[in-house]
């Protein structure tokens, strides 16, 4: 099965399987004691929140509200410090809305954090995308793309408010070949076969068609260009840009391979 439709058809399951003869009431009490009193018994709350789902999670959270009334995320930030802080607390967000934090966090202050936004957006199916987007509005009471766009510029700005106006076509078996060939000539005539590069027919292209669709345009470049669409994107763009597009190109290739690059780098 081609990673492109397990990536599909995994949409919405939990990474971690669900925890059978599941009760949120003794795991609230379980963490509810590992942060009682002096210390914190960090393993008891690893034991707890990274073998169930988020789901589970959840009704965790609501039992301990109910049980102790106190917020789960807050005990936990009071007592957790540093990464492994941030990564507990992260385990306690529903995706959507801890993708929206994310973004929010990356837009909020002095400068912007582009990497993590171009992981985001990049990444993500249309359905996800939408998503991310009403849980923004949700939590921010603000438009994402609109907050997007005031905090970047030039084609960066261009290729991130394509991604998340949702227009990418949906995975197909089929793939139309004379279409992916057009587009493979398309994207050489807007980059190697002239002078200066056609920065928005790289963007359409990369934005709008699907998976399927764009791994047999990268394969047809390829044969046209005599380099790989990477190669090419690395001579003719730079900066942000350049990073988004290839984050595009890498998740279209393999998801999985893109993550764990990006995992691999960020224990460097």
């Amino acid at each position: 099965m081609a990673w492109w439709k397990a990536w599909s058809e995994e949409e919405g399951k939990p990474v971690i399987g669900v925890y059978s003869n599941f009760d949120p009431a003794p795991d609230a009490q379980t963490l509810y004691k590992a942060m009682k009193g002096l210390g914190t018994d960090e393993q008891a709350i690893i034991e707890v929140l990274t073998k169930r789902s988020n789901k589970q999670r959840q009704e965790i959270a609501k039992s301990f509200k109910a049980q102790f009334g106190k917020d789960l995320i807050d005990s936990l930030r009071s007592e957790l410090s540093g990464n492994f802080e941030r990564l507990i607390v992260a385990l306690m967000y529903p995706p959507y809305k801890y993708e929206a934090k994310e973004l929010y966090d990356a837009m909020k202050g002095v400068g912007t954090s582009e990497d993590v936004i171009i992981e985001i957006l990049a990444s993500r199916t249309k359905a996800q995308i939408k998503e991310i987007i009403k849980a923004y509005k949700e939590e921010y009471g603000s438009d994402l793309e609109q907050d997007i766009a005031s905090e970047t510029s030039g084609y960066f700005k261009q290729i991130l408010v394509c991604l998340l106006q949702g227009e990418r076509d949906n995975a197909s078996l089929y793939v139309d070949t004379a279409l992916a060939r057009q587009d493979a000539e398309a994207l050489f005539s807007a980059g190697e076969k002239i002078r200066g590069t056609d920065e928005i027919q790289f963007i359409t292209i990369l934005c709008k068609r699907s998976a399927t669709h764009l791994l047999k345009v990268f394969e047809e470049y390829q044969k046209l260009a005599g380099k790989s669409i990477e190669d090419s994107i690395k001579s003719e763009t730079k900066g942000s840009l350049e990073d988004a597009m290839l984050a595009i190109v890498r998740c279209t290739r393999n998801i999985r391979q893109y993550f764990a690059e990006r995992l691999y780098h960020a224990l460097k």
